[in-house]
């Protein structure tokens, strides 16, 4: 292996961000920085880590924020423990990561699996959110009702109930050097393959598939979904889908692509119920599961003109 082969080439690779640990919630946690002002902390989704927000991040620092992107527990720099892949568990990790940057508030982005995590933190410890930014996934009780009341969400979600399975899952993951990574983020996006002309989509890929190959990060990137399935009938998830029936009281830019086909469209719409504050629903049309990566100046535009927005109710 060269050194450009090596992890930490792929999780902390040469840019205008810095790269640096933080610990919160009892783990430490890799970042990568850039600008000044308020902040708005990035949070990925499976199977990805930081790099997914690599568009948005310089944009952010140029129109005035502090733009931190993290890796979620158990994915890219951040520590691989044996527990705490919960959704509480690991919305805590969010909060605490804003705390340890010493922040006083964060606009909160979240893209599939961050997104999940987001409106959970949002819910939990609705001091520390400012905005909320949720990107192709419903509110976690939209989630659950989909998935057991919609069998188009259920087929959809199928790579799910495929994760219940012991040690299969993890091993297909780094099968012939992360194959299957690359796989699902093709099938997954819409025409426009992630990333644009010039940035070599191939390359985001490529560095999606060598983060999983690093020893232990596919059997945490599945816990948080074995958790998800496993706990629809025990006590412990029945309090958490009831926790999370208050609601958000933050302004919520909620983005979705028209032709994802992993979240329905019709189980993404709707979450606006569950907050109660200025709610933005954004339908990109022609985009997939990744719209911050298959039409990157698109979602940054609204992001940006969204946080920058003194009145979001309008």
């Amino acid at each position: 292996m060269t050194l450009a082969d090596s992890p930490a080439a792929v999780i902390r690779p040469e840019g205008p961000w810095t790269h640096r640990d933080v610990a919160a919630n009892g783990a430490r946690f890799h970042i990568a920085e850039m600008g000044e002002g308020p902040l708005v902390l990035l949070l990925h989704g499976f199977p990805q880590y930081w790099w997914a927000w690599r568009h948005q991040l310089p944009a952010l620092a140029d129109a005035g924020y502090r733009a931190v992107a993290m890796d979620l527990r158990g994915v890219g720099g951040s520590d691989r423990t044996p527990r705490g892949y919960d959704p509480a568990n690991l919305a805590l990790d969010v909060t605490g990561v804003i705390r340890s940057l010493g922040e006083p508030d964060a606009a909160l982005v979240g893209h599939d699996l961050g997104g999940y995590l987001a409106w959970t933190a949002a819910v939990m410890r609705p001091k520390l959110i400012r905005r909320l930014v949720v990107s192709s996934m419903p509110h976690p009780r939209r989630w659950r009702a989909a998935m057991l009341g919609d069998v188009r969400q259920t087929a959809a979600s199928s790579y799910i109930w495929g994760f219940q399975r012991p040690w299969l899952p993890e091993r297909q993951l780094v099968a012939d050097g992360g194959a299957l990574v690359e796989r699902l983020v093709r099938d997954w996006a819409g025409p426009k393959p992630p990333g644009p002309a010039g940035d070599a989509g191939a390359l985001a890929v490529e560095n999606y598939r060598r983060a999983m190959c690093v020893p232990s990060t596919a059997h945490c990137s599945v816990e948080p979904y074995r958790w998800l399935v496993r706990s629809l009938a025990r006590p412990d998830g029945m309090q958490f889908y009831r926790r999370m029936k208050r609601p958000v009281r933050v302004p919520t830019l909620h983005l979705h692509g028209s032709l994802d086909p992993v979240m329905r469209t019709r189980s993404a719409a709707g979450s606006g119920e569950y907050v109660e504050a200025p709610y933005r629903w954004r339908l990109f049309d022609g985009l997939g599961h990744w719209p911050h990566e298959e039409d990157p100046e698109t979602f940054t535009s609204e992001l940006v003109h969204w946080l920058s927005d003194p009145e979001p109710d309008r």
